[in-house]
C-alpha cells in the first residue's frame, strides 16, 4: 500500500495503477492507503498463476517478493511480469542485490540468517540480469542501495524469436514458456 500509494505522485491522470496480492491484509492496507486515488485498485490473486491483463502496461514493479519463492516460481512471475508488459516496457525489481553472504558484516549477517527464509539466500547467489535476458528481457540498468539492495530496471524486448534492434536474439514466445534458467553467480 506504502509503495503504490508513492508511485501514484509519478502517475497522470491518465494513468492507472493495479496492485497483485493474496494477503487479505495487505490488501485492506493498499484500500486504506490508496483510497484517495480512483485510478488505483488492486486484484485479489496470485502472481505465481497467470494474470488478466496481456500486454497492456508500460510498467511492472516487484518490491521485496522474489527472494521469498524458490527459483521455479521466481521464473513464473517473471514470465508473468513479461506477459503483462507492452514490447519496451519496463520491469522494475526492487530486492536484495546479488551478494556473498559470508563476506557480509557480521552484525548484518547474524539477523538476516535469523529473519530471512532459506529461499533468500539461493536468490543472493542468482544472476539476474542473466535470468531475465533468458525470459526476454534486456537493456539493464541498476541503482544500489546500501550494498545489499538493489533496484533493477529490464526493457521487455520484442518477442518474435528474431533479431532484437541491437542484433541479439529475442527468444520466441515458446522459448520463453519452456523449462527455467539455471544462471548462478560464483561465491
Amino acid at each position: 500500500g506504502r509503495n503504490a500509494c508513492l508511485m501514484m505522485g509519478y502517475l497522470s491522470s491518465e494513468g492507472e495503477l493495479i496492485g497483485v496480492d493474496i494477503s487479505d491484509e495487505m490488501i485492506s492496507q493498499f484500500l486504506r492507503k490508496c483510497s484517495d486515488f480512483p485510478n488505483a485498485r488492486i486484484v485479489k490473486a496470485r502472481i505465481d498463476r497467470p494474470l488478466p491483463f496481456k500486454g497492456g502496461f508500460d510498467k511492472a514493479f516487484i518490491s521485496f517478493t522474489l527472494h521469498g519463492f524458490p527459483q521455479e516460481v521466481r521464473e513464473e512471475i517473471i514470465r508473468n511480469a513479461f506477459e503483462m508488459l507492452r514490447d519496451g516496457g519496463t520491469l522494475f525489481i526492487l530486492d536484495y542485490n546479488e551478494f556473498n553472504l559470508r563476506e557480509m558484516p557480521l552484525y548484518l549477517r547474524i539477523p538476516f540468517k535469523l529473519v530471512e527464509c532459506p529461499y533468500a539466500f539461493d536468490f543472493l547467489r542468482r544472476d539476474w540480469k542473466g535470468i531475465l535476458a533468458d525470459n526476454g528481457f534486456g537493456e539493464f540498468e541498476e541503482h544500489i542501495f546500501f550494498k545489499y539492495v538493489r533496484l533493477l530496471k529490464a526493457k521487455k524486448r520484442r518477442v518474435d524469436g528474431g533479431k532484437d534492434r541491437k542484433g541479439g536474439l529475442v527468444p520466441s514466445e515458446e522459448g520463453l514458456r519452456r523449462g527455467t534458467s539455471v544462471r548462478l553467480r560464483d561465491g
